[in-house]
């Protein structure tokens, strides 16, 4: 079984929900580990009230940052698992 890949371009500007469907916000960028490589966080572009409303690390210019760990489906939304993000 082959694994599938997706690339930065793919991601960006891709709808951000968790899987009981609350929106989050836009994929605004990745960050990651330069050494390794290791995918760190995506970044979130026009985050929503509700994604506010949870406790999330946050870069020195207030950008909200999601796990990249927490991600469990790519289509047409990133899904993210909202236990993984507390």
């Amino acid at each position: 079984m082959a694994i599938e890949k997706k690339t930065l371009k793919e991601l960006m500007g891709k709808l951000i929900v968790t899987k009981e469907g609350k929106r989050l916000g836009i994929v605004q960028d990745v960050t990651f580990e330069t050494r390794t490589g290791e995918l760190i966080h995506v970044v979130v572009k026009d985050p929503t009230p509700y994604t506010r409303s949870v406790n999330l690390e946050k870069t020195a210019e207030g950008e909200t940052l999601i796990p990249y760990n927490s991600i469990i489906a790519v289509g047409d939304f990133l899904v993210i698992s909202e236990e993984d993000l507390v």
